[in-house]
C-alpha cells in the first residue's frame, strides 16, 4: 500500500515537472523577457565603454571620447519623458548650478543647448547621456546616480566644466576639452583641429557677453 502511494506521488511529481502550472510558465516568460531587455541595454553600453578605454590617453583625467566628424544624432530612451525641460525649471537648475560652481549662467546654458537642446533623456550614438551629455565613466567619476535627472546631470556637468576651466585657464580650451576630451586638447596643445569641436566652441561663445569670451571664466 505504501509502495503504491509513493508510486502515485512520484507519477504526479513527474507530470507536474513535465507540464508546469500556467502561473509558473508566466513567471519564467517574464524572467526571460527581463533578461533579454538587460542584454540589449548592456550591448549598447559595452561599445561606448570600450571606446572610452581605448581612446583615453595617460594624460586625461576624465574619460571623454574624441568627437565624431559630424554631430551625433540623439535618440530617446524607452519610457522616458523626452520633452525639453520647461523653461522655468531649466532656469532654476542652471542658476543653482552656475552659482555653486561660480560660472556664468549663459555659459552653462550655451553648453546645455549645444549638447542636448535641453532634452533630458538625450543619448548620443557614443552613449553620452542627459542634458550635458555625460559619458557613463565620466558620470560615475562625478558620482552621478541618475544621468537623466535634469538637476543631477547639470550639477555634475557644471562641476566638470569648472574643473576644465581650472585646468586650462582658458575658455576655448576648456570647451574644447568638454567636447573632444582633455587627452585631445593636451595632445594638440590647444583646441584640437576637429571641425565639430571648432563649431561647438564658436556656437557657445557667440551666445556669451563679450567680456566672458576673453576672461576664461
Amino acid at each position: 500500500m505504501r509502495f503504491s502511494f509513493l508510486l502515485i506521488l512520484l507519477t504526479v511529481g513527474a507530470a507536474e515537472a513535465a507540464d508546469p502550472p500556467k502561473g509558473m510558465e508566466g513567471t519564467i516568460t517574464r524572467q526571460r523577457e527581463s533578461v533579454a531587455l538587460m542584454e540589449r541595454a548592456l550591448s549598447t553600453q559595452r561599445p561606448a565603454v570600450s571606446a572610452q578605454r581605448s581612446e583615453t590617453s595617460a594624460e586625461s583625467f576624465f574619460l571623454l571620447p574624441p568627437p565624431s566628424r559630424s554631430a551625433p544624432p540623439l535618440q530617446a530612451l524607452p519610457r522616458q519623458n523626452c520633452d525639453p525641460v520647461p523653461a522655468l525649471e531649466m532656469d532654476a537648475i542652471i542658476q543653482d548650478a552656475a552659482s555653486t560652481q561660480d560660472l556664468h549662467p549663459q555659459l552653462l546654458r550655451g553648453v546645455i543647448k549645444q549638447e542636448s537642446a535641453f532634452v533630458p533623456c538625450a543619448v548620443s550614438t557614443k552613449g553620452a547621456m542627459g542634458l550635458m551629455q555625460l559619458m557613463p565613466a565620466t558620470a560615475a567619476q562625478l558620482g552621478v546616480r541618475d544621468p537623466f535627472s535634469p538637476k543631477e546631470n547639470v550639477d555634475a556637468g557644471a562641476r566638470f566644466l569648472k574643473q576644465l576651466l581650472h585646468l586650462y585657464g582658458n575658455l576655448p580650451m576648456a570647451l574644447g576639452a568638454y567636447n573632444a576630451g582633455p587627452g585631445n586638447v593636451n595632445q594638440a596643445g590647444g583646441v584640437p583641429d576637429f571641425p565639430e569641436t571648432k563649431s561647438y566652441i564658436r556656437s557657445i561663445l557667440s551666445g556669451l557677453p563679450p567680456e566672458l569670451r576673453i576672461q576664461g571664466q
